[in-house]
């Protein structure tokens, strides 16, 4: 059990750039120990140096998502070094923005293993261990794209967020009596580079008139939200997805 005014260990999927980073930086801010997994490994390096050269607060580590073998060897590296693991942050994912009737199957099911899989295998592989520690947080990052069909990504991308909704309900239920809360966050558009990829910028203006509240989002406060819902005192909130879509969706 971890008590409310002590450091978490957490582990952030996806964190060496974009808005796994954001994540990261604000875990550490926090005063949290923050592992930065990444399948580039050298940029994980370089945020972790530049969070704590001396890597008593912040390490990089690699990860590819797709392989499940290697969820596990962080894990074990992390509670090697720090002695535990609080906290898992399923992040990385990845976009593939396709005409729906030009995706190719092959690439469908490729997205849908990486985003989707990696969720579900990180979730299988930290909950083992969170269950048998009676204690742990687990914040899914789902997607304004998984709840409306999503508009400016592609299908296989919101078919995967949709999955990544209903396996954090599964997981929630499952490991409900054990102390373990799984959660997920689902952003509209951001403001960070991926969003601004998508999106040229002679095109901005329109997407922001769709917009209800006419700006995008804002992703430092949305690692708020992650890091509230990881934390000791959200023992009450677990399956839950919390919607933060400038007003796009509302339910």
């Amino acid at each position: 059990m971890s008590s409310p005014d002590r450091p978490q260990v957490a582990i952030v999927t996806g964190a060496a750039a974009g808005f796994g980073a954001v994540v990261a930086r604000t875990f550490h801010a926090a005063g949290n120990r923050v592992v930065i997994s990444d399948v580039d490994a050298d940029a994980a390096f370089r945020l972790a140096s530049e969070l704590d050269p001396d890597g008593e607060t912040a390490v990089a580590m690699r990860l590819d998502i797709r392989r499940p073998q290697e969820f596990q060897q962080v894990l074990d590296e992390t509670v090697a070094r720090w002695g535990t693991v609080e906290v898992l942050v399923n992040n990385a994912a990845v976009t593939k923005a396709r005409p729906l009737l030009e995706i190719d199957p092959a690439e469908f099911n490729e997205v849908m293993a990486i985003n989707a899989g990696g969720v579900f295998a990180g979730s299988q592989v930290f909950g083992r261990y969170f269950k048998s520690r009676g204690y742990g947080r687990i914040v899914n990052l789902a997607s304004l794209a998984g709840q409306n069909g999503g508009t400016a990504t592609g299908a296989h991308y919101a078919a995967s967020k949709g999955a990544i909704l209903t396996l954090t309900k599964v997981f929630a239920r499952d490991l409900a009596p054990f102390g373990v809360t799984v959660n997920a966050v689902a952003p509209g558009p951001m403001d960070t580079p991926l969003v601004h990829a998508l999106v040229p910028d002679e095109k901005m203006p329109s997407l922001l008139a769709g917009i209800p509240v006419g700006r995008l989002g804002d992703p430092e406060f949305v690692a708020l939200m992650i890091l509230l819902l990881a934390s000791p005192q959200a023992a009450s909130v677990t399956g839950a997805c919390w919607d933060v879509n400038c007003g796009l969706f509302m339910r």
